[in-house]
């Protein structure tokens, strides 16, 4: 049976070595993201699992009456693991979190839904489905091995989608690439390097395009703080890269933004937003941005590119034409991805009446804040 323990000095020093950069690793278990958690009032929690599993928890206690909740953000990572094992991690942390009085603990490990010895595993270990802690519960997956190249991977792109992006190229829109790990060989062909110090006010001009996107959407965001302060830590840890396309000079008007995740052998689309006055003259902008994450996806030599999710709540499932997120799945799926169905998030409950009670005890402190 697998045990889980808390991590040593030396464990935390190659923490994101195991937990991020492994296959199928995820940015949401690194140090840079339990560090900005434990800001907002977390209790990061870095345990190992006797196989040699890194597991991030971030846990809150109630109020008051003792115990808490924990939430293993997109973990465990599977590095190098089959689905039954993976299952075993996680409940080798959740043992490991009950015995230290947490009541609740919930993960969404990004497992296909097709691995049912995964499943089976936590299902029987006590763990029932919930709704999703983040955005989406499946995502779009373009897989870059059998030999893709960047000519192959452009082929496989629909007609409309190629023109868009053969178009802005044309017509000179620039692609910023702020990443923190641009060595002394440039950014790369297709890519301009951003001015010195620009990286700050770039995420909060991003912010801004977000805000709009969302509100054409019906997607909402939370404080500007938060949000530009993680997007700083995670770029400064090297886990977090901002395409920026800009009009050319003279004017070098911003026109749309998109940001990576780099984890797990992968690159993920977290967030992307354009102008939408903008579109009648650059159409394409967003295209290109797409096109030059997968290019640089593939000279990382990257398994995939994640081409993010379309599901929402009430509806994880492929989008139906008609519905809000039709356009963004077919853009999507015009770069060649392919819908990819997960587990989904779950949870077990070790003490139920402490936890209704400890969510009742969290809600009256809220109120009183106020």
């Amino acid at each position: 049976m697998t045990s889980a323990r808390a991590a040593t000095a030396a464990e935390l020093v190659d923490w994101d070595a195991w937990a991020v950069d492994a296959p199928g690793g995820h940015v949401y278990q690194s140090q840079a993201w339990a560090n900005h958690r434990a800001r907002s009032g977390w209790r990061p929690r870095h345990l190992v699992t006797d196989d040699g599993g890194r597991v991030l928890a971030l846990e809150r206690r109630w109020p008051l009456i003792g115990g808490g909740s924990a939430y293993i953000p997109r973990g465990p990572a599977p590095a190098g693991v089959d689905g039954a094992a993976l299952a075993a991690r996680q409940v080798a942390a959740a043992d490991a979190l009950a015995d230290d009085g947490i009541d609740v603990v919930a993960a969404d490990p990004e497992v296909p839904a097709s691995d049912a010895a995964f499943g089976h595993a936590i299902r029987t270990a006590g763990f029932a489905p919930i709704d999703e802690l983040q955005p989406s519960r499946h995502r779009i997956s373009l897989p870059l091995t059998d030999g893709v190249d960047e000519m192959l991977a452009f082929g496989h792109i629909a007609k409309s989608t190629r023109q868009r992006v053969r178009a802005a190229e044309s017509s000179g829109l620039v692609v910023l690439r702020h990443d923190g790990r641009i060595g002394s060989e440039g950014p790369g062909d297709g890519f301009a390097m951003p001015p010195a110090d620009a990286d700050a006010a770039a995420l909060d001009r991003f912010y801004d395009l977000l805000l709009a996107t969302g509100e054409r959407r019906r997607f909402t965001f939370g404080p500007r703080a938060g949000f530009v302060a993680w997007w700083q830590a995670a770029l400064a840890a090297g886990h977090l890269i901002y395409l920026e396309v800009r009009e050319p000079a003279p004017t070098e008007a911003l026109l749309a933004g998109l940001v990576l995740y780099r984890h797990g052998g992968r690159l993920s689309t977290v967030h992307s937003g354009d102008r939408a006055e903008t579109r009648q003259a650059h159409p394409g902008a967003l295209h290109l941005a797409r096109w030059r994450a997968i290019q640089l996806a593939i000279r990382e030599s990257c398994t995939e590119m994640d081409l993010g999710g379309a599901d929402v709540a009430g509806a994880r499932r492929e989008p139906l034409e008609g519905e809000p997120m039709w356009g963004l799945y077919q853009h999507k799926r015009s770069f060649g991805g392919q819908w990819l169905e997960l587990t989904g998030a779950h949870e077990r409950i070790t003490r139920p009446t402490r936890y209704a009670a400890g969510r009742v005890a969290t809600r009256v402190a809220r109120l009183v804040r106020r």
